[in-house]
């Protein structure tokens, strides 16, 4: 039942924490406790990549092209959209135009309107009911286990039905990795019936460069069981945050990490642990 996975004083406890689990704390711990340390408590900067960026600036249009009148959200729309959005990216964050300068520009455009015309051969948007986007949600579960995140888009049709939507940039999962995918979007449900006592409908993770999705239809076992996954992970960062014991976990995704240069796997010397941060 609710009342049995979320604290009572979910929305004051929660501001206390330092370190939170959201969806990409968890995936990250999950496959290398040692860079959920370095990026969660040490909070050591990492280089923005230009996928990175390229995934916010189609975010960004898909954003604004939702707030438009529904008559109006149309595929020539959002393309108009992408300049003037990287522009606005770049005078609030400088440092961007370094990431993917001036040259480089006119292939990055056309990555985004690929991907952009991938979700418009997924959904037509001028028939959406829309409720929220690039909505930020938190919560605590019980045990003092505190969850955020950012949702892409809610829609909310006639019948109170909810589908919370997430945009992809990236590749689409093979199938034995689907699920681990789709643990993003029960968190996001997860938090969405604790804040407001509803189970959404339908998850859906779109995949812009294939035009392709995944979707799941959770109920409360699933979230229950999803909860009581976050509750023992939280407890073994809690654990291993007391004594300063992440440990690095190696795999092929190391090749990409920003922090092999300072991993004991890969002969570098971590920084002296700052220690769990205290909660105020």
């Amino acid at each position: 039942m609710l009342e049995d996975i979320v604290s009572r004083k979910a929305n004051e406890n929660f501001r206390r924490f330092k370190v939170a689990l959201s969806p990409s704390r968890v995936s990250q711990y999950k496959k290398c406790p040692l860079s959920f340390r370095f990026g969660a408590i040490d909070k050591i900067p990492t280089e923005t990549k230009d996928y990175q960026l390229k995934g916010t600036l189609v975010h960004a249009v898909l954003e604004h092209l939702m707030g438009l009148p529904p008559e109006e959200r149309t595929y020539p729309t959002a393309v108009k959209l992408i300049v003037p959005t990287w522009e606005k990216m770049k005078a609030e964050d400088p440092g961007n135009a370094e990431v993917v300068p001036e040259h480089k520009e006119m292939d990055f455009f056309v990555q985004a309107r690929g991907l952009i015309k991938g979700y418009f051969m997924m959904e037509n948007p001028q028939g959406l009911e829309t409720d929220r986007m690039e909505e930020f949600v938190s919560t605590t579960l019980r045990d003092d286990v505190p969850l955020r995140g950012f949702i892409d888009r809610v829609d909310v049709n006639a019948d109170g039905m909810v589908r919370i939507v997430d945009y992809k940039t990236g590749k689409k999962p093979s199938p034995r990795f689907a699920d681990d995918a789709m643990a993003q979007m029960k968190f996001y449900a997860l938090v969405w019936w604790c804040l407001y006592g509803v189970i959404p409908a339908q998850l859906r993770l779109m995949y812009l460069a294939v035009g392709d999705d995944l979707t799941l239809s959770p109920d409360e076992a699933t979230l229950e069981e999803f909860a009581a996954e976050l509750v023992q992970t939280w407890d073994e960062i809690k654990h291993k945050g007391a004594r300063g014991e992440f440990e690095p976990r190696t795999s092929k995704l190391c090749g990409w990490c920003d922090y092999q240069s300072i991993c004991p796997a890969f002969g570098g010397t971590p920084p002296e642990y700052p220690g769990w941060p205290n909660e105020d």
